[in-house]
């Protein structure tokens, strides 16, 4: 783990010299939702490939930069695109911007993500608040050894998404008359949708929701003493048995079409977002 943090420390140093302003506030676009970047003014844009140990993606609706500058009146660093445990990367990669986004001074964390839609209320293109989520990765970037000076040993999950900061979004969702659900999240490694009995099961766990992201990063987060808002977009409602075969690129085109109200509500938060103490 200290390896880890040393190169973290490396990648923040490189990114300072390209653009020393300190972030508030850090987002983590998923897929198809990198849109939301080109609303930054003052704008510094570094490829992923540029950063020093920095993981890149290879999937499809996953830029691969980083994009620093003004946001609703707030300095951010915005991730187009994220990388995935089923990429091959370990789950230490994964969630290695969260440490540089760490390094950098960020005290908010922003996550985005698209995902199949389990709860049988929701329709596609409906964004959802994770109020709690389910680890079905069978895997967790805390594993090994501990270090102390980035957080605890055993860090308590139970308050991963604080209510003030589900409150915030919740009311800047109805100030911007946007509907907004509010859900469980299962992550599973991927890359394969799941099965009928998969889907069974997840519901009867109590999850309205399911991806192949966002929780490693919740977690590395948390460990880090950074405070997180995830919003999920459903991009299909899963069914356990559906008439059509399901694609990424119908995922991507239903994110797509996400991005004018997802972008509205995450300037929303980031506009009203105070750190507790402020």
């Amino acid at each position: 783990m200290h390896d880890w943090i040393e190169k973290s420390k490396a990648a923040a140093a490189f990114i300072r010299t390209l653009d020393p302003r300190r972030p508030q506030i850090g987002l983590i676009l998923g897929s198809g939702l990198g849109a939301l970047a080109d609303d930054v003014s003052e704008r510094v844009v570094i490829p992923f490939a540029d950063i020093p140990h920095f993981p890149t993606s290879s999937v499809s609706g996953h830029e691969g930069q980083l994009v620093l500058g003004q946001l609703a009146g707030k300095q951010v660093s915005i991730m187009q695109g994220r990388v995935h445990y089923y990429e091959g990367y370990s789950m230490k990669q994964v969630v290695f911007p969260v440490w540089v986004l760490r390094e950098l001074g960020i005290e908010l964390l922003l996550i985005t993500n698209a995902c199949g839609g389990l709860n049988p209320t929701y329709l596609p293109g409906d964004m959802m608040l994770i109020i709690d989520h389910i680890n079905w990765m069978f895997n967790n970037p805390l594993i090994g050894a501990n270090a102390h000076d980035l957080g605890p040993r055993f860090p308590d999950m139970t308050q991963a998404y604080q209510p003030a900061l589900l409150e915030l979004a919740l009311s800047v969702a109805q100030a911007e008359n946007i509907p907004l659900r509010q859900g469980v999240y299962t992550a599973t490694t991927g890359p394969v949708y799941e099965t009928r009995a998969g889907l069974r099961m997840l519901r009867q766990l109590g999850s309205d929701a399911v991806g192949m992201s966002t929780v490693p990063e919740v977690i590395a987060a948390v460990h880090a003493g950074i405070s997180t808002i995830a919003i999920s977009t459903i991009t299909d409602i899963v069914k356990e048995n559906p008439a059509d075969v399901l694609t990424h690129e119908e995922v991507l085109a239903v994110a797509n079409q996400t991005v004018p109200r997802l972008a509205r509500l995450l300037r929303g938060i980031v506009r009203a977002y105070a750190p507790p103490d402020a």
